[in-house]
């Protein structure tokens, strides 16, 4: 790490000297990565810090090195330093305390509040279902405080892969009945009548967990923008369970979602109306 990344980040935390610690993950693509950095002379033990620099020849792993691609990845880490800077939760749907963002040429730093010290330190690849719905009631809270929000400098669109931006990904798919539909399912999403911000990424990977598994935080809002809250929720259930399982259990898991967002709406909210809506 440079000397002026360091300098910015003893700033931004009032530290005195600072170590760079474990890399967590390489960003999708080769884009940069995320490290923890541990600090000395000031109250926080560490901060995350998002690491973006953009290559010159970028590899897909999917296979779509394209401008388009290219250029939907750039923006999407100048939309989520905008989201970290401009817009704030609260403690029912927990993100992690934005420190500092800074660009310098090609590289952009974003130091994040370390969500494993915040009493967020676990990660899970499996849920049970307590779990599952703790991550539904942080996602119905998100949606409720963001109800009729105008997605100001996030993407018009929330989620990475409405069909505007997959022109590549829709030419090759092999499902063609999915296919002739795709345009009549992205019409009708974009067109509900109640919308939200959405996370846009509400994948399980991207949820942090207390050690008891009934709070969680979320990360990652590269993706963040205007939309149907259930492009979220049936996007997180489907990164915890197969397709069979989703099917049998979506319901009820549908029916505490809708509880969680109906608790968190005002009386003004037009709510079953929504429900019909989203439903």
């Amino acid at each position: 790490m440079k000397k002026e990344h360091e300098d910015l980040i003893l700033k931004a935390c009032g530290a005195k000297s600072l170590q760079i610690g474990a890399k967590i993950q390489t960003l999708w693509s080769g884009y940069g990565e995320i490290v923890r950095v541990h600090l000395e002379g000031c109250d926080r033990p560490s901060v995350v810090v998002k690491h973006v620099m953009f290559p010159q020849n970028q590899k897909h792993p999917g296979g779509w090195n394209t401008d388009i691609s290219h250029q939907r990845k750039v923006r999407s880490y100048q939309v989520e330093s905008h989201w970290y800077q401009n817009y704030t939760t609260n403690e029912r749907c927990r993100v992690p305390a934005c420190l500092a963002v800074r660009s310098f040429g090609d590289e952009q730093l974003i130091v994040l509040e370390d969500l494993d010290d915040a009493g967020f330190p676990v990660r899970k690849t499996y849920v049970n279902d307590a779990e599952i719905k703790a991550c539904l009631s942080w996602i119905a809270n998100f949606h409720a405080l963001f109800l009729n929000v105008t997605p100001e400098g996030l993407w018009p669109i929330g989620t990475y892969w409405h069909l505007e931006t997959r022109p590549e990904e829709l030419e090759a798919m092999s499902d063609q009945k999915l296919k002739a539909a795709a345009a009549e399912i992205d019409s009708v999403l974009n067109n509900c009548r109640f919308k939200t911000i959405l996370h846009g990424d509400a994948k399980l990977a991207n949820f942090c967990f207390s050690k008891d598994g009934l709070q969680v935080a979320a990360v990652d809002f590269q993706y963040v923008g205007g939309g149907c809250g259930m492009k979220d929720v049936i996007y997180f259930l489907g990164s915890c369970m197969d397709e069979k399982e989703c099917e049998k259990r979506v319901p009820g898991l549908l029916d505490h979602y809708f509880s969680e967002l109906h608790k968190s709406l005002d009386e003004k909210a037009n709510f079953p109306e929504l429900e019909k809506e989203w439903r």
